[in-house]
């Protein structure tokens, strides 16, 4: 079973996929075998990741036809510039021994650079070519979206960012909802942290004879938001994919939006600025 969401541009993409970061080359390869075999259709990688070779070779030896597959790589703040975007992206492609990437995103805005219009330039040269299927963003605040919308003819399909029960994002979630852009959760599961401790998340687990983590995928799902969780263990990477049998009630989706914070797991795209 597989929820899918129409992006702006028509093109379908599965609402939950597989995240490969933090994972190491050599370990990509089976964990991202073990997505597939699980019935996982969307791959998430980047190239600081450094495993878009162990990505590329599960899905050459899946055999699963490369139209049923749907893979998102990101170029690199230190690749950022019209040009340098477009030689990274060729990069990546050699390392995942693919033709096209459906989704190609810009990883950081890194405005203390201003080059992120540019580059998103470079990503709708890509698109018009028809080399990618669609262009998107990641962990842009709304200032740095409503440059892209004024400045750029593209509208971005996505953005994916930090997002989970203790940072809900609601206002940015608004403003790409109002834009018709999706919102892609990473970090879904809080990395594993006090969120699945949660009583309010163990209680509703409880209730649904489901874990904790299938409860915050599930609940992601049910806010109209794509999710890519990420694990190297088999039996997480199953678990995982195991949210489409059941549903959350109404006042069970509204505790776990009362669980809030505004608590970051990783840096504010306003602040970050690494190369």
């Amino acid at each position: 079973m597989m929820n899918f969401v129409t992006l702006n541009n028509g093109l379908k993409m599965p609402q939950l996929g597989f995240g490969v970061w933090q994972v190491e080359d050599n370990q990509a390869a089976e964990a991202v075998a073990k997505a597939l075999e699980a019935g996982y259709r969307s791959i998430d990688t980047a190239m600081i990741y450094k495993n878009e070779n162990g990505v590329g070779k599960a899905i050459k030896e899946s055999g699963i036809p490369r139209e049923e597959l749907f893979i998102t790589t990101k170029v690199w703040n230190t690749d950022q510039g019209y040009d340098n975007t477009l030689r990274a992206y060729e990069e990546s492609l050699e390392r995942l021994g693919l033709d096209y990437v459906d989704l190609y995103l810009i990883h950081w805005p890194t405005p203390q650079y201003d080059q992120y219009v540019d580059t998103y330039k470079a990503l709708e040269k890509l698109y018009k070519d028809g080399r990618v299927k669609a262009i998107g963003v990641c962990n842009f605040d709304i200032e740095h979206l409503e440059r892209i919308l004024n400045e750029c003819e593209v509208k971005p399909v996505l953005n994916q960012i930090e997002c989970h029960p203790y940072l809900d994002q609601h206002e940015l979630k608004e403003f790409c909802g109002k834009h018709d852009i999706f919102v892609e959760a990473w970090s879904p599961l809080h990395q594993g942290g006090e969120v699945l401790k949660d009583e309010t998340i163990l209680s509703i687990a409880s209730a649904h004879g489901k874990t904790p983590a299938q409860i915050v995928l599930r609940w992601h799902l049910q806010n109209n938001t794509i999710v890519i969780p990420k694990s190297v263990t088999p039996a997480r990477i199953e678990e995982n994919f195991n949210v489409f049998d059941f549903e959350l009630t109404a006042n069970e989706m509204e505790q776990i939006n009362k669980l809030n914070r505004n608590e970051r797991k990783g840096p504010k795209p306003s602040e970050f600025n690494m190369r």
